[in-house]
């Protein structure tokens, strides 16, 4: 390869990896957490358990009494199940003039969707694919996968002809910015086949609707969108055929569902949500959507008649056309749901292996940039080493707080689906201010240890105010509370060894480093 020509790819690998690092950051991190997101959800809602077993018998009288007061949600009207997120309360979803409308079981009006608080877990997932802003951040996250998938491809490309040579050279020793830029390339090589998958899906799910909507009014005349739905719904084509019908009831249809899915071979099917259209109706049909275990795409969907049950349309793992197969295959090889425990915990290790990636992507590129024995870096350095410790360590030590803020919220009065995510930003946003006062150097020992205080906080604050739960959970054999808050424990540790190794570098490192702490002058001799 001409020296040029790699020259060019190195540019554009750097500069793509700058220019999405940040969101990659945040969402690799947040997505290592997802993948507990039942533990996280169970863990933060202590009081779950003393939820009204009778509620999906209530949310059969709560879709009728929303039909009666808002006749355009007899089109279609959804319901969650609870199903295993304990943070899922029963809560009904229709269409109106206006929008989306939601209504859960106690809140007695609806509103609109957008407003609707979700609890930690659902935070943490929306961090991951939107970094937590409405409405375009999922755009946002799209255009950020394929800037992501071209910063994959030069790498692979400059390391293409040395790939092996770049596999094993670990170099520890007192070039720190060596060490650096093996540890990148390892971790690089080493997961680029996840990577690869994580950028082509996640390109997929975030921009698939927008595409879809452009070309459905672009090219299609609009017959697109109605096409797109057939193929990824169960539901086949329906007619609303007039008079009245009495509806079977959510708890009722879940059930049929669910033994229609066991005996199409599936090895278990867990409803979660469902949407009756044309309710009330002669010809109303209902469409009930779960998870399977134990398949590459757990998401499947049972369309049966809303009036006697009969099963009209099956798609579940082994029973399902080719649309259905490659759309669940997408979310499957994202989220690692094909797999159990351990491809879980594996993928939990490529997200935190990521966000090292992009972390140390700018470490490598303020250590290339920096004049070698000047105190005095460059504006432009300094500046990248701000963003990187503030946005990077500060969204590390959001997270933190949050879990916190949701264990403390409830002694202070608040909710703490209302707390979490406010807490989340304004931590975030005090960090950056943090390290623009106290400087990168000093404020990343800062921030990292206050990270290891907060998750070590999570884990032992959790275990003296809910020790009940926690031993009647363990009493049961259920180990999610137990297994999050030793998960939060162990990573404070990581971070607190962390902040000793980065206030070593400080006082011992290069002193023209901008990781250096200023050092007090030698006394005249």
């Amino acid at each position: 390869m001409k020296t040029s020509t790699l020259r060019t790819f190195t540019t554009v690998h750097t500069w793509t990896g700058l220019l999405a690092g940040f969101a990659l950051f945040v969402a690799f991190y947040a997505g290592a957490l997802t993948m507990f997101h039942e533990e996280i959800d169970i863990w933060a809602m202590p009081h779950v358990e003393e939820a009204r077993a009778d509620s999906m018998d209530r949310a059969h009288a709560l879709l009728a009494d929303i039909v009666a007061k808002h006749p355009a949600a007899r089109e279609q009207i959804g319901v969650t199940f609870p199903a295993d997120h304990p943070s899922h309360e029963v809560t009904a979803y229709w269409m109106d003039k206006d929008g989306w409308k939601t209504q859960t079981l106690d809140s007695g009006a609806a509103h609109d969707a957008e407003d609707h608080e979700h609890g930690l877990a659902d935070f943490v997932y929306e961090l991951h694919y939107d970094l937590g802003i409405p409405k375009v951040g999922i755009y946002l996250m799209g255009v950020v996968s394929v800037i992501y998938g071209l910063a994959l491809v030069t790498g692979l490309l400059i390391h293409l002809p040395h790939l092996l040579r770049d596999l094993f050279a670990l170099r520890p020793g007192h070039n720190l910015k060596r060490l650096w830029q093996d540890a990148h390339n390892v971790i690089g090589i080493l997961s680029l086949p996840f990577h690869i998958i994580f950028a082509v899906t996640g390109a997929l799910l975030c921009l698939s609707l927008v595409t879809l909507m452009a070309f459905n009014t672009l090219t299609f005349g609009g017959k697109l969108m109605p096409a797109y739905d057939r193929a990824t719904s169960a539901m086949p084509a329906t007619q609303d055929k007039g008079g009245t019908a009495t509806m079977l009831s959510p708890a009722e249809l879940g059930a049929r569902a669910r033994q229609a899915a066991l005996a199409a071979g599936a090895a278990d099917f867990s409803p979660d949500y469902m949407r009756y259209v044309h309710y009330g109706r002669q010809g109303a049909t209902a469409e009930v959507r779960g998870t399977s275990t134990k398949a590459l795409g757990e998401y499947g969907a049972v369309a049966l008649d809303a009036i006697d049950g009969r099963v009209l349309n099956l798609q579940l793992a082994g029973a399902r056309d080719a649309n259905h197969a490659t759309h669940s295959a997408i979310f499957g090889l994202h989220f690692g749901t094909f797999g159990g425990l351990s491809l879980r915990w594996l993928y939990f290790l490529l997200g935190l292996a990521g966000a090292f990636l992009f972390y140390s992507g700018n470490l490598l590129y303020v250590e290339s940039r920096r004049k070698r024995r000047h105190a005095d870096q460059p504006r432009k350095v300094r500046a990248m080493a701000i963003a990187t410790v503030g946005i990077c360590l500060g969204t590390c030590l959001g997270v933190s707080v949050a879990f916190l803020a949701n264990l403390l919220g409830p002694l202070a009065g608040a909710e703490p689906n209302a707390v979490v995510k406010p807490t989340f930003f304004a931590v975030v946003a005090a960090a950056i201010g943090w390290t623009l006062w106290r400087q990168p150097a000093r404020a990343a020992v800062d921030l990292l240890f206050a990270t290891a205080i907060a998750s070590v906080a999570v884990g032992l604050l959790d275990v003296a105010l809910h020790s009940d739960r926690l031993l009647r959970s363990l009493a049961e054999g259920r180990y999610a509370v137990i297994g999050a808050d030793l998960v939060a424990i162990a990573m404070g540790v990581g971070f607190a060894w962390l902040g000793v190794a980065t206030r070593r570098r400080g006082r011992e490192g290069d002193p023209c480093s901008i990781w250096a702490w200023p050092r007090a002058p030698e006394p005249a001799r």
